[in-house]
């Protein structure tokens, strides 16, 4: 599949000058009763000394009286003062990249406002979107253009947050970014004002969504704004916002245009675009990209390949995909990451269905099977961080079980399903959920116990495993070994293809030659010949 391109995304998660850093993993005790409400991060940005310097204030609710606030912050970053409810706080860094915070008494249960105030030098980004950062770049003609990837490192590499992935700021964020006269940042949300200094643009940036923090970034460049309207599923008006640099703005009609073809075709399978109050954004980067909420991070520098005879750029695609797998249905821990690398990837695939048609598709499945590596399970138990859960078959071996879920079930319910997931209330915004949720949903869906099935893909190496044996010259027993089923599978014999219900017991197949099982591949499977 093609998104293997980025199949060493977080696997080595260093800063310049930092120790490795992570994002999530156990929740400690101190922050489990922090619920962070919102972010606002005000900074001035210096792109010659590659310095940031500014505040950052959360508000939260405690829900239990606690002697000492938690905050994550890269130790680089320096801290100069902390208010907590407007009272100044002693406060301690630690090398573990914790800020801690102890009032002379306890804080007391309910709402909490803090304010830090900070300044330093932001760690590089090694290797990014892979090995995360601030990326101090230049483009063609000279000019400062920043960009911030650290989905693995967490935002804590340039502001105070709690950083894990099973709080999200209910009420939103503000980015209040300052940047030298005649650079234009980009963020997300909706633009409230440009105020203008003599040395100095300020940019307030503000959404009203729930947002992970890794999407909590900004973007500075010498940019165009390139722009046109779209009309949703529902009929809602939402504004197409390209920032592209000013050297290639006669190239930002035409990805919009890209860009509107597969919101039409990522809406009929997955619902609404997730943020019609605000914009659907993108912004040309450095860097390959990333799914930051309505603004999304782009640099595959207009290399369009063909599908459907039409231009079709597979970067823009995926990480537009991701508004709905990761930033509207989100894992309530990194264990769970399958589910918006997994499920976006399959939306890839549904765009080539779309484009080219059912055979297309059956094809890219089948090749993205055999690209699987099957080291490790994709779901490795609970409260794991980033570096532990990341590898590339969250991509391809995650796209590959809907494949399979889809044939399990059948179209009439597969396709209702994985729109509910994408829709119901119970699984977007502010509800974060598990692979047990999937599973829950789409078990009750189907009216079939899937969990067996969730467990096999998803929780262990195993694959699928038939044993075909010889009774007569044209007799055979087909049974499954390691799954209770039934399963529906395709079986080929010379009289032609059908599809049986197979179980552990076998069924009995009479053909004139071995049969063949699962012909289309539907299934990641092992076929054992007695």
């Amino acid at each position: 599949m093609r998104f293997l391109l980025l199949t060493f995304l977080l696997s080595v998660t260093v800063l310049a000058g930092a120790q490795n850093l992570r994002s999530g993993g156990r929740l400690k005790t101190e922050q489990a009763i922090m619920d962070i409400r919102h972010y606002s991060v005000t900074l001035d940005v210096d792109p010659v000394k590659e310095f940031i310097a500014g505040s950052t204030e959360i508000r939260l609710v405690l829900v239990t009286r606690a002697p000492e606030l938690i905050l994550d912050l890269w130790h680089e970053m320096t801290v100069s003062q902390v208010w907590v409810n407007g009272a100044k706080e002693s406060f301690v860094q630690t090398p573990d990249d914790l800020l801690k915070i102890r009032g002379v008494i306890p804080f007391e249960k309910g709402k909490v406002h803090i304010k830090v105030t900070y300044s330093g030098k932001p760690g590089v980004a090694e290797r990014p979107p892979w090995v995360g950062g601030f990326q101090w770049s230049k483009d063609s003609k000279g000019n400062p253009w920043i960009a911030i990837s650290c989905q693995g490192e967490g935002a804590k590499i340039y502001f105070p947050c709690k950083d894990h992935p099973s709080d999200e700021p209910d009420e939103g964020a503000d980015l209040i970014i300052s940047v030298p006269t005649g650079l234009t940042v980009a963020g997300p949300g909706l633009l409230k004002k440009v105020t203008h200094e003599k040395t100095t643009d300020t940019f307030h940036w503000s959404t009203a969504y729930t947002i992970n923090n890794y999407c909590i970034v900004f973007n500075v460049g010498k940019y165009q704004k390139v722009s046109r309207s779209y009309t949703t599923v529902a009929g809602h008006s939402v504004p197409m916002d390209f920032y592209v640099l000013e050297e290639h703005a006669d190239q930002g009609p035409h990805l919009l245009e890209l860009l509107e073809r597969s919101c039409h075709v990522l809406e009929k399978y997955f619902g609404e675009y997730p943020w019609v109050k605000e914009k659907i954004g993108v912004a040309e980067t450095p860097h390959l990209g990333m799914e930051h909420q309505t603004l999304i991070a782009y640099g595959n520098k207009f290399n369009y390949t063909k599908l459907g005879g039409q231009d079709f750029d597979w970067l823009l695609h995926h990480e537009f995909g991701h508004e709905w797998w990761g930033n509207k249905v989100t894992g309530k821990d990194w264990a769970h990451m399958w589910i918006q690398e997994g499920i976006c990837s399959f939306g890839d695939a549904l765009m080539t269905r779309e484009m080219e048609g059912e055979p297309a598709y059956l094809k890219r499945m089948q090749q993205t099977a055999l690209h699987i590596a099957n080291t490790k399970p994709i779901v490795q138990g609970e409260e794991v961080d980033t570096d532990e859960t990341y590898q590339g078959d969250l991509y391809g071996k995650g796209a590959f079980f809907m494949h399979t879920l889809r044939f399990v079930t059948g179209d009439n319910v597969f396709f209702p399903a994985l729109k509910q997931l994408a829709t119901g209330s119970h699984y977007t915004y502010d509800s974060l959920v598990t692979t047990d949720d999937v599973e829950r949903l789409f078990s009750k869906a189907s009216k079939k116990p899937l969990k067996p099935l969730f467990d096999l893909y998803l929780r262990s190496t195993q694959k699928v495993d038939f044993n075909v044996k010889q009774l007569s010259d044209t007799t055979y027993t087909i049974k499954l070994v390691n799954l209770d089923g039934p399963l529906p599978v395709q079986i080929s014999t010379p009289l032609g293809t059908r599809t049986e219900q197979v179980t552990n017991k076998g069924i009995s197949v009479t053909s004139h030659g071995w049969p063949l099982v699962d012909p289309n591949v539907y299934y990641f499977k092992k076929v054992t010949l007695e």
